[in-house]
């Protein structure tokens, strides 16, 4: 019987990997977050990763005893306050919690492709590659995922790249696509940003798929995995893939730079090959199968927590 702990369980990463969780045989997943979400009631420990003392986070794990941490928490959209607060602090926070609380559990900490910055036009992003972010968002998503490598516990980050699924959020590209496309009037047209970057798209339930296996696998793991499709996407592609999956055959126009998050980063694909050497991982999904479920899904909140 393994105890699982995911904190964030409710969240766009969140949701399906606590569904993948549930299905693994003798689990019990529990849940960490700030408050009741998703109809799930209270979460069995009520915390704030952000904000809560490391005294008081480690109580609450000495109490739950989890075998494994799983921590979807962060924040993709924000000021850099908030941004830091979470995904800097937050994973800190929670590894020195764990440290003194249940030293032995594993940590699977969710990283994001942001920490490395910009990659080379025609080339695979390894883990061994210079993180180089380019923007707020990525340097306290890898400033967490340092903390995590420092800290000496039995703990992985897998960097995911561009997740895409139902529940996408409007902080990220295609999730304010799909919400655009939705909304836009029958010949319409929906602005954007510069759709020329070349992104690296997997599925949020092959995300989901890795941290299983993260979750369960026997002996030490790498500090960090990539986890993506391994092929880069014109991001101009994916958006007339969806207007098409989402019923919108209007124009799409461009303008302007694009996001910040995403400025000075032309193009990003993943090297996944020690996803599969260490994990035994592989993307199983298509772009059109992870953008079918994003358009077919409940238009999500704006700039929400993962």
């Amino acid at each position: 019987m393994s105890r699982i702990l995911v904190l964030g369980g409710t969240g766009f990463l969140g949701g399906p990997v606590s569904a993948r969780l549930r299905e693994l045989p003798g689990a019990t997943v529990l849940y960490g977050g700030r408050a009741a979400a998703g109809g799930r009631g209270a979460p069995d420990l009520a915390v704030d990763l952000g904000k809560v003392p490391v005294d008081v986070l480690a109580g609450g794990l000495t109490a739950l005893a989890p075998d494994v941490v799983v921590n979807c928490a962060g924040l993709a959209a924000g000021p850099a306050s908030a941004l830091a607060a979470v995904n800097t602090r937050g994973a800190a926070a929670l590894c020195e919690a764990l440290a003194a609380a249940v030293p032995a559990a594993r940590l699977v900490q969710l990283g994001s492709a942001a920490e490395y910055g910009p990659g080379v036009p025609g080339t695979a992003l390894a883990e061994s590659a210079a993180a180089r972010p380019a923007e707020v968002y990525g340097a306290t998503k890898l400033a967490g995922t340092l903390a995590v490598a420092g800290s000496g516990l039995d703990a992985v980050v897998l960097r995911v790249f561009n997740p895409v699924g139902a529940g996408a959020p409007a902080s990220g590209l295609p999730g304010r696509l799909a919400t655009a496309f939705r909304g836009a009037p029958p010949g319409g047209s929906v602005m954007t940003g510069d759709l020329g970057a070349y992104r690296d798209f997997v599925d949020v339930r092959d995300v989901a798929e890795a941290v299983a296996l993260a979750a369960t696998a026997t002996g030490p793991l790498p500090p960090v995995v990539n986890v993506g499709s391994g092929q880069a996407t014109l991001v101009r592609d994916l958006a007339v893939e969806l207007a098409g999956l989402c019923g919108f055959g209007g124009r799409i126009t461009e303008s302007g730079a694009g996001s910040e998050r995403s400025a000075g980063v032309s193009w990003v694909r993943a090297d996944i090959a020690l996803a599969a050497d260490a994990l035994g991982w592989q993307p199983l999904r298509t772009l059109h199968d992870a953008l079918a479920a994003l358009c077919h899904a409940t238009a999500p909140t704006a700039g929400a927590p993962a």
